[in-house]
């Protein structure tokens, strides 16, 4: 079993940036492809930036391309979303996620894995 703790996440004026951190624990974390993904109220979870295994290649969601980098220390079992120029439609539930799948997985329904999300709230 996977388990997969988001932090990270607050309140913050549009423009500044956050870093989230998701730490796994309870399996060998190299052999997952990860990704975070976020939910607004009321929409459908929104697909946000994905990882190989390796780190080698990622993959953003067209909303933050420019503006959101995601990496991974698998010396530390953990994945960071690295948020800058946020902006108020960035407020949402962010969640990570882990995937057996090879290659960089951009779709929900190929995750194995969920946290529970953290909070990131843009507003002035």
């Amino acid at each position: 079993q996977v388990q997969l703790v988001e932090s990270g996440g607050g309140l913050v004026q549009p423009g500044e940036s956050l870093r989230l951190s998701c730490a796994a624990s309870g399996t060998i974390f190299r052999i997952y492809a990860m990704g975070w993904f976020r939910q607004a109220p009321g929409k459908e979870r929104e697909f946000v930036a994905a990882i190989t295994r390796s780190g080698g290649g990622t993959n953003y969601g067209d909303s933050v391309k420019g503006r959101f980098t995601i990496s991974r220390d698998n010396a530390k079992n953990t994945v960071y979303l690295q948020m800058n120029s946020l902006k108020p439609e960035d407020t949402a539930v962010y969640y990570c996620a882990a995937s057996k799948t090879y290659g960089v997985v951009i779709t929900t329904g190929r995750y194995d894995y969920w946290g529970q999300g953290t909070q990131v709230t843009v507003s002035s």
